[in-house]
């Protein structure tokens, strides 16, 4: 039996979930939207990821009532160079709000996001695996792991990796760089303060979440795995070398994962599909933007496919996005490609310190660098 929708939604992460409440929101039938994902909740609950939420990620998740309990604020943002002079600091009450960001842990924010489309009545189909898609001229037809058929008059396609029969794109730019990721504390925390501290091998972030930091450490590859094999105690004796004393000592560390680093975008995008969030572009964690570009991605197709499930809407989806991809990704694939992959005394190591002192002094600099963080384009 074939069951028919106007929208289905490939991807039931963050992006995804955010899109079927966000279209509820704008005036969608939700019996016509389905929710489709690989992995059952239990599974993307227990994720151990640390994410970075901007303010206007806070506004659209509001406006879903889908806002995480447990995020911890950011208030401040320290930027500086290792070893180099200039660094940038930018607090919230330059720009008369309360917060720049958040620190969520993926499984509050599922948790949230889950609440939320239940609430809103959406038809999820969750752990499912989309084997095939036939696109036609008035819809595509999914067949589905279980052996039923789903067709829907548009699909957005949320999460990379997502059909059975298409591996996921490749990366267009390879940072030879992989980021290790954990949960520190340190003996003198300061509270609200991000850290994002380049080094000759790339950019160290320290996030304020919970009792201490949710660290991102980008290193080469092969420096990388010796890092994260390390002992508690070695580790956080090398992290101390590479971060300084500004939190003083290191005390604990949590178990370390790592996954590789590079640039992959420029999702195809046919007649009637169209990919946001990860699988229309995966960015360097350099300035803690995909999530939040994603959800600014559902946040215009929400408004746009609730009016009109066409494949004319996501012509005009993909002409209004171009501005605020285009600007985001350029700006986190030069801090990824110059600041962070070059090697340790390269010119343009050398110029960052510059750079930094120059945003922190040049007032018009640090309100387009620090509204771009917050804000973006939607």
């Amino acid at each position: 039996m074939e069951r028919s929708y106007d929208i289905a939604i490939g991807g039931a992460g963050p992006v995804g979930m955010a899109l079927a409440a966000m279209l509820v929101r704008h005036g969608a039938a939700p019996g016509r939207i389905a929710l489709i994902d690989a992995r059952g909740l239990e599974q993307a609950v227990q994720d151990p990821r640390s994410l970075a939420l901007s303010w206007g990620s806070r506004q659209l998740l509001e406006e879903i009532r889908a806002w995480p309990a447990s995020a911890t604020p950011i208030r401040e943002i320290h930027v500086s160079r290792r070893g180099h002079f200039g660094r940038t600091l930018i607090a919230a009450d330059e720009f008369g709000l309360p917060e720049l960001g958040y620190v969520s842990r993926y499984g509050s924010l599922v948790q949230a996001l889950a609440s939320a489309v239940t609430q809103a009545g959406v038809t999820v189909l969750r752990p499912m695996q989309i084997a095939s898609r036939i696109e036609q001229a008035d819809g595509i037809t999914l067949a589905l792991a279980n052996g039923t058929t789903l067709k829907a008059r548009v699909m957005v396609q949320a999460e990379g990796g997502l059909f059975a029969d298409q591996p996921g794109k490749a990366i267009s730019r390879d940072y030879n760089q992989t980021a290790v990721i954990a949960h520190v504390t340190v003996d003198h925390p300061l509270a609200g303060r991000a850290f994002e501290r380049f080094t000759g091998e790339g950019p160290l972030a320290l996030l304020p979440q919970d009792d201490g930091y949710a660290l991102v450490w980008c290193l080469r590859p092969a420096r990388a795995s010796q890092v994260a094999a390390l002992p508690d105690a070695a580790f956080l004796a090398q992290l101390q070398q590479a971060f300084g004393q500004r939190l003083g000592r290191f005390l604990t560390v949590s178990p370390r994962i790592s996954y590789p680093l590079g640039l992959n975008t420029g999702a195809a995008q046919s007649a009637r599909m169209v990919a946001i969030g990860n699988a229309a572009q995966t960015l360097h964690p350099v300035a803690g933007q995909g999530l939040n570009l994603g959800l600014r991605d559902a946040a215009v197709l929400a408004r746009m496919l609730a009016m009109d499930a066409t494949p004319l809407t996501l012509q005009h989806y993909a002409v209004q996005r171009r501005g605020d991809r285009s600007l985001t990704i350029r700006v986190t694939d030069t801090m990824a490609r110059i600041f962070a992959s070059a090697p340790d005394g390269a010119h343009t190591q050398g110029l960052l310190g510059l750079s930094l002192g120059l945003i922190d002094t040049v007032r018009p600099l640090k309100q387009l660098l620090a509204e771009q963080m917050m804000f973006g384009r939607r």
